[in-house]
C-alpha cells in the first residue's frame, strides 16, 4: 500500500533540498503497511514530485514535537503552531530514502479521475510503476537521532 500526500509547494521545496527531515500532520494513516509516500505538490505545481519511505512516526503534544524536532522541520515556528492551533496531538513522520523526480509527474496519468486529496489518499499499487517512467535523483537527508 502507498499513500499520496498533498503538500504545499514551499514545504515540498525545503523537503527536496534536504532541510526537512520530518513531515508533520494532524492525523495519521490508519494503515500501518505503507511502502512509500508519494509527494503531491499542490497548486500551482499540481504534480507528483517524489517519494519517501516512512521512518519513525512520533505522536506527541505539538509543543513537544517542536521542542525536539523543530530544527529538522524545515518550517518556521509561526507556521508550525498556526497549523497545530487547537490540536492536542500531532504526528511527525520521519522521511527516509527521499527520491526526487527530475521531471514531476501528473497524477492523472496513474490515477483515473484524479482529484487532489485534502491531506492524503491511499493508492494501492497505482503508482508502483511511476519510477519506471521517471528519472529519479536520490536526495540524502541527514537524519539525527532524536530521543522522545
Amino acid at each position: 500500500m502507498n499513500v499520496l500526500l498533498s503538500i504545499r509547494p514551499k514545504y515540498v521545496e525545503v523537503m527536496t533540498e534536504g532541510k526537512k527531515s520530518f513531515e508533520f500532520r494532524k492525523s495519521m494513516f490508519r494503515n500501518e503497511s505503507i511502502e512509500r509516500v508519494y509527494l503531491y505538490s499542490t497548486q500551482p505545481i499540481g504534480k507528483i514530485v517524489g517519494s519517501f519511505k516512512v521512518g519513525r512516526v512520533i505522536s506527541a503534544d505539538p509543543r513537544l514535537l517542536w521542542e525536539k524536532l523543530g530544527p529538522m522541520s524545515g518550517i518556521t515556528d509561526v507556521d508550525f503552531f498556526d497549523y497545530f492551533k487547537n490540536t492536542d496531538v500531532g504526528f511527525a513522520i520521519e522521511i527516509i530514502d527521499l527520491q526526487v523526480f527530475r521531471t514531476p509527474v501528473s497524477p492523472s496519468l496513474f490515477i483515473q479521475g484524479f482529484k487532489p486529496p485534502r491531506s492524503f489518499m491511499y493508492i494501492d499499487g497505482q503508482l508502483s510503476s511511476i519510477t519506471l517512467h521517471t528519472d529519479v535523483s536520490n536526495t540524502t537527508v541527514k537524519q539525527k537521532q532524536i530521543p522522545l
